[in-house]
């Protein structure tokens, strides 16, 4: 931790826009979750029976189209030095999990701009390049980005269940020719801390992690909003995305402090210019056939 500090120590003087404001409601919805979270067993319909959702391989296929310059470049460029890294925070990951519950992992960040949805994607899909089921659930209600950056546009998501009294599975996408699905935001609500009510998000949850060996999702940043304090309550892990000239030194601080310990994963600096070493990579690895390595730092 001492590195990630020393890392972000020189943006410790930047002005970063977060509001110090606190949501009130927050601490009602949390304790409601740990309080059914315990007997949450399925998604409800309308009579409170439980709507079973449909198993991998049922799902409709989503054919994602990278815009240029992507940095999803475990999808765009897998032979790179940066797909690479996120291969081996993969394995390190289901190396964890032959010890440990792992299953619902939530990236965030401290405030905007630290590239965690590219972290969550990029992650999500090196998970998905060895035989288990992965779900990347978009979790950011207020901002979603992850369907632009996918291209995949104007599709229902997580609002829809949520909302919904109804199986929903046909929200869920599975990535052509990948064990990567989709659940994506869908159409931004009104008040998202009000449509994130923890019966029925916790409930979803316990139904998808039934389907899928891994939950990657993709949170909003901790300190400017209240829904990443529910969906930490409700996953199994915690990793956090930093970011040179962006993540300050108290910020970081600060951001620590809201983190349950048990549940802190560790910190990926993001876009660090200590990332070198592609050369290397270079050597060992090998291109392939007709293509060049880009020199990418994650």
């Amino acid at each position: 931790m001492s590195e990630i500090f020393d890392a972000l120590y020189q943006s410790q003087g930047q002005q970063v826009g977060v509001g110090a404001r606190r949501f009130s409601s927050a601490k009602e919805l949390l304790r409601a979750v740990e309080q059914e979270n315990a007997t949450a067993t399925g998604l409800p319909g309308s009579e409170g029976q439980v709507i079973p959702l449909e198993q991998p391989g049922q799902f409709p296929t989503a054919c994602i189209s990278l815009p240029e310059g992507s940095r999803l470049i475990c999808l765009a460029r897998d032979e790179s030095l940066a797909a690479e890294k996120f291969r081996f925070v993969a394995t390190r990951l289901r190396h964890m999990q032959q010890k440990r519950s792992l299953k619902r992992i939530v990236i965030t960040s401290s405030v905007p701009g630290e590239g965690k949805t590219m972290v969550a994607a990029n992650l999500a899909s090196a998970l998905a390049g060895g035989k288990q089921q992965v779900l990347l659930l978009e979790g950011d209600l207020r901002r979603p980005s992850l369907g632009q950056q996918l291209g995949v546009l104007g599709v229902p998501g997580l609002s829809e269940c949520l909302q919904s009294k109804t199986d929903r599975s046909n929200d869920i996408y599975r990535v052509q020719d990948s064990n990567l699905h989709l659940l994506l935001a869908g159409k931004t609500p009104a008040s998202a801390l009000d449509l994130m009510e923890p019966t029925r998000l916790s409930l979803l949850l316990n139904n998808l992690s039934t389907i899928f060996d891994w939950v990657i999702i993709d949170c909003p940043p901790l300190l400017p909003l209240a829904d990443t304090s529910v969906w930490m309550r409700l996953s199994d892990a915690v990793l956090l995305v930093t970011r040179p000239g962006v993540t300050t030194k108290r910020l970081l601080e600060r951001t620590m402090e809201t983190i349950e310990r048990s549940k802190f994963l560790g910190v990926l600096l993001n876009a660090s210019s200590e990332a070198s070493g592609d050369h290397y990579y270079r050597y060992y690895a090998g291109p392939r056939p007709g293509t060049t390595l880009p020199a990418v730092a994650t």
